[in-house]
């Protein structure tokens, strides 16, 4: 009976959690975080999350056949080769081609897993002539956002306690200010760190590279759809290592547009204040 009420409670949270997804995707074209009892990777949303995903299932079945086929050798040697079925053992020393074959088979294997992952690591490294470029930098334990393309926009990304999530969404994944990106659109990707190695990372736009003190790392994203990316920062950076998220909102180009316009309104306003209150203290002093 205890087994039966639990297995219900966790189909009635897997239900919940499916529900609260459909409506979650209702409010935006995607949303893309981790999912309860989820398997796999998530649903590929750029060109290196595509290929990522096919090399990863092409290794799949690599290791399939060939843990099946190691399987398969040691099931036949102990039936076949064991002390009752073979009382006195024969005895033999090397066979060429058996060693031949054995050293061969793996090198192509290798062969054939090493070509297309070094060509899949050179296409996530680099865009030739991205149409933009944002700067992530990584601190204990936020994250800060620069668009030098666009004014040098520049604002602070930090976690929502749970009082402050909006209906929709996910704790420890949602955070004060979105990173607004337009879709369909080769980005370049800048990282660094102010204090500890950090990661960014964004597992459903095929993203993860190290923001390191000191040095700029490049890597690229081209979101396909609009919609809301969740991801996390995956180094150990601290106690903290685990609320420091990354929120992405892809929009189209016009959305993006517009928010780039009112960010700067909100940047001039901003500096407009700064100043009179500046000269305001300067006449106090007078």
């Amino acid at each position: 009976m205890r087994m039966l009420k639990s297995g219900l409670a966790a189909m009635l949270a897997v239900g919940t959690v499916t529900l609260l997804g459909g409506l979650a995707q209702a409010n935006d074209d995607v949303v893309m975080a981790p999912t309860a009892w989820g398997t796999g990777f998530q649903t590929a949303h750029s060109p290196v999350m595509e290929r990522v995903n096919e090399f990863h299932n092409v290794l799949l079945y690599i290791i399939i056949v060939i843990s099946a086929f190691v399987l398969a050798l040691m099931a036949w040697i102990i039936i076949r080769y064991n002390k009752k079925r073979n009382p006195t053992p024969q005895k033999w020393s090397h066979n060429t081609l058996l060693e031949m074959v054995w050293t061969a088979v793996p090198v192509i294997i290798l062969l054939a897993i090493a070509i297309p992952s070094i060509r899949l690591l050179y296409y996530e490294d680099r865009v030739a002539n991205p149409e933009m470029t944002i700067k992530a930098i990584g601190h204990q334990w936020y994250w800060s956002y620069e668009y030098p393309d666009h004014g040098g926009i520049t604002f602070d990304a930090i976690m929502k306690e749970e009082g402050e999530l909006a209906e929709g969404e996910p704790r420890l994944l949602a955070t004060d200010n979105a990173v607004v990106l337009p879709a369909g659109v080769d980005i370049r990707i800048l990282t660094t760190a102010d204090d500890v190695i950090h990661a960014f990372a964004l597992p459903a736009l095929g993203v993860k590279i190290d923001a390191v003190p000191m040095r700029i790392n490049e890597t690229w994203v081209h979101i396909n759809s609009p919609g809301i990316y969740y991801g996390q920062c995956s180094e150990l950076c601290g106690t903290n290592h685990g609320f420091m998220p990354i929120m992405v909102k892809a929009v189209s180009k016009e959305e993006f547009a517009a928010w780039v316009a009112e960010k700067k309104a909100a940047m001039k306003d901003s500096a407009d204040v700064t100043k009179v209150a500046g000269l305001s203290g300067a006449d106090a002093a007078r």
